[in-house]
C-alpha cells in the first residue's frame, strides 16, 4: 500500500509537541513492515537547513486565495521520503510551526489549507507527483481540509484523520472561507460551520473515512461532553458509524536505559545502579541536597492542561515526607512563575530548569524514581511509556492514555480524583512502595518488561488502510451503492442516545 502522511511536524527537523514524534515514529514503523508511506509537510527553514538534496518535484497552482507552491521532495537519512511544501512566503519565517513568542502566525487559515490543498492534490494524481497514494492520513487541524477538499471535488480517495488533542480546532473567521476556495455550501451544521466560525478540525471529522485518536480510553473520552471540546455530539455519531478507533502511540527505540547516549549512566532492570549515580547527577545539576528518598520528576510542557498546579499543591507535602522534585518543561508565563516561586520557597527539594532540551529530558526521566502527571486530559502521553522503560513508575490521574498505558499497583499508581489530596494519595502509596525495597524492585522490572515501541500501532494502522482501500474497491465495484448520506448533529445526538 501507498500512504500519504500529512502533518505540520515531523520531530527530526520542526518539532512542538508530540505530534512530532508521532510523524516521525509512526511512518517509519510502517515503512519496516513494508509500507510505501511518504510524508507531505511545510518547508520551515528549519527543515531547508536540516534536509539535504531537496529537489522540486511539482508545481501546484494556486487557488482562490491559496498561493501557488512547489513540492520538493527529500530523503531522511534512513530513507524515509518527504514531500515538502515549499512557499517561503508562507512558511519561511522564524519561530514554532505555528507562531512567535505565544502568538500564532494571523494567516494559519492560508498556510494550512495550502498544506491540505496540496496533500489532496497529491493525492488525486493532479500534482504532476510520479506518485500517488492508496490513502491519505492527516493529522489534526492543519490537515483537516484535505479530507474536505476531497469530498467537495468529488473524489474517491479513502481518507484517515488523526485526533492527537481535540482541544486544537483550528477556528477562523467565516470571511475566511472564498479566500481558502471552501464552497458557500460547506458553511453549514453538517460542513465547516461551528459557532459562527470556520472549523479546519470539523471539516476533517465530517469528511473523513475513518477517523482515529491516540488511545481507546481518549476515544470514549472525546465523545462525552466533558472531554469533547463541543464536538461531543458528532464524535459519538462517528464513534456509532464505527468510524472512530483508538490507537495507541509508541515511543521511539532510542528510549533504552542500556543505550541511551544522553545517559551519564547506563543501566538494566536487573542492575539499577546506574539509575542511582544519574539521580546523584541530576540533584548536583539541580542544586538540591544529597538525599536517600525518592525523586520525584516532572517532564512537561508548563500549561494548565497538565495539572502543574496540582503538583504545587501537593509539593509541600511531598518535601516534608522526604521527597524531592526535578522539573524541566516550557509553556505559559503564568505556569512559569507559579512554580518559579514554588522551587525558591523549597531550593533544597525542588529544583526547576525553564525550557527544554532532550538531554536533561531524559537524564530526568531515568533518574527519577516516579513521575509526576496529573494531566487534566491526556489523549495519550509519551513520558509515561518512557518513565517505564526505564524503571521510573508515573503517578497519574487515570484518563486518556495514562489509563491505558498504566498498570495500577503493578508498572505505577493511578488516581481518580483530580486534586492535590487525590494525587497525594496516590504519591502516599508511592512512599510505601519506595520503602519496600522488594515491592519496588518489582514494579521496576514489570514497568521495564513493559514494551511500547511503534509496531504495535503500525500493525493496527496497516490493518485500517487495507480496510479502507477493501471498501473503496468493493464501492467501484457496485455503483448501484448510494453514497453516505452526512448526517446532521441531531441525527448523530440521537444515534449516540440509541
Amino acid at each position: 500500500m501507498k500512504i500519504l502522511f500529512v502533518t505540520s511536524e515531523f520531530a527530526d527537523f520542526a518539532k512542538a509537541g508530540g505530534l512530532g514524534d508521532v510523524s516521525a515514529g509512526l511512518p517509519r514503523a510502517l515503512r519496516r513492515r513494508g509500507v510505501d508511506v511518504r510524508v507531505l509537510m511545510p518547508a520551515y527553514p528549519s527543515v531547508i537547513s536540516k534536509a539535504s538534496n531537496i529537489t522540486v518535484v511539482a508545481h501546484l497552482p494556486g487557488e482562490a486565495g491559496i498561493d501557488p507552491c512547489c513540492i520538493g521532495e527529500a530523503k531522511t537519512a534512513d530513507g524515509l521520503t518527504l514531500y515538502l511544501v515549499l512557499e517561503p512566503s508562507l512558511y519561511q519565517r522564524t519561530g514554532n510551526p505555528y507562531g512567535r513568542e505565544g502568538r500564532n502566525w494571523p494567516d494559519n487559515d492560508l498556510r494550512f489549507a495550502r498544506l491540505s490543498l496540496a496533500a489532496a492534490e497529491i493525492a488525486t494524481g493532479r500534482a504532476g507527483v510520479a506518485w500517488r497514494p492508496d490513502v491519505l492520513h492527516v493529522n489534526d487541524w492543519q490537515g483537516g481540509l484535505a479530507p474536505a477538499y476531497l469530498r467537495w471535488r468529488g473524489v474517491r480517495v479513502p481518507t484517515v484523520l488523526t485526533i492527537h488533542n481535540i482541544a486544537y480546532q483550528g477556528l477562523f473567521p467565516k470571511e475566511c472561507m472564498a479566500r481558502l476556495a471552501i464552497p458557500e455550501r460547506a458553511f453549514d451544521i453538517n460542513g465547516v460551520e461551528f459557532h459562527d466560525s470556520v472549523s479546519f478540525l470539523k471539516a476533517g471529522l465530517i469528511n473523513a473515512d475513518h477517523v482515529t485518536t491516540v488511545s481507546p480510553t481518549y476515544a470514549h473520552e472525546i465523545t462525552t461532553e466533558a472531554h469533547g471540546g463541543g464536538l461531543h455530539g458528532l464524535t459519538s455519531g462517528i464513534a456509532a458509524e464505527g468510524r472512530l478507533s483508538g490507537i495507541v502511540n509508541g515511543i521511539d527505540e532510542s528510549w533504552d536505559p542500556a543505550s541511551d547516549p544522553h545517559l551519564p549512566h547506563h543501566f538494566e532492570a536487573d542492575n539499577l545502579s546506574g539509575k542511582q549515580q544519574n539521580a546523584d547527577l541530576v540533584r548536583t545539576g539541580l542544586c538540591l541536597t544529597p538525599s536517600e528518598g525518592p525523586l520525584f520528576g516532572v517532564v512537561s510542557r508548563l500549561v494548565h492542561q497538565k495539572g502543574l498546579d496540582i503538583v504545587a499543591d501537593t509539593a509541600r507535602d511531598i518535601v516534608r515526607d522526604g521527597g524531592q522534585i526535578a522539573i524541566l518543561g516550557l509553556g505559559d508565563p503564568d505556569t512559569e512563575h507559579m512554580l518559579s516561586r514554588l522551587a525558591r520557597s523549597h531550593r533544597d527539594d525542588i529544583g526547576l530548569l525553564i525550557g527544554f532540551n532532550e538531554p536533561m529530558a531524559r537524564r530526568i526521566v531515568a533518574a527519577s524514581d516516579f513521575c509526576l502527571m496529573p494531566s487534566r486530559f491526556e489523549p495519550c502521553g509519551l513520558t509515561q511509556m518512557q518513565a517505564q522503560r526505564y524503571g521510573t513508575l508515573p503517578i497519574a490521574h487515570a484518563t486518556g492514555g495514562l489509563a491505558d498505558t498504566i498498570d495500577d499497583g503493578e508498572t505505577g499508581f493511578l488516581f481518580s480524583n483530580l486534586s492535590g489530596e487525590g494525587l497525594f494519595s496516590a504519591c502516599r502509596r508511592a512512599f510505601d512502595a519506595f520503602a519496600d525495597h522488594g515491592v519496588l524492585a518489582e514494579m521496576r522490572q514489570a514497568a521495564m518488561a513493559r514494551c511500547f515501541h511503534w509496531s504495535g500501532a503500525a500493525t493496527e494502522y496497516e490493518a485500517l488502510y487495507a480496510r479502507l482501500v477493501g471498501r473503496v474497491v468493493a464501492h467501484a465495484a457496485s455503483p448501484m451503492v448510494p453514497p453516505r448520506r452526512q448526517k446532521s448533529l441531531a441525527d448523530v445526538s440521537l444515534a449516540a442516545a440509541a
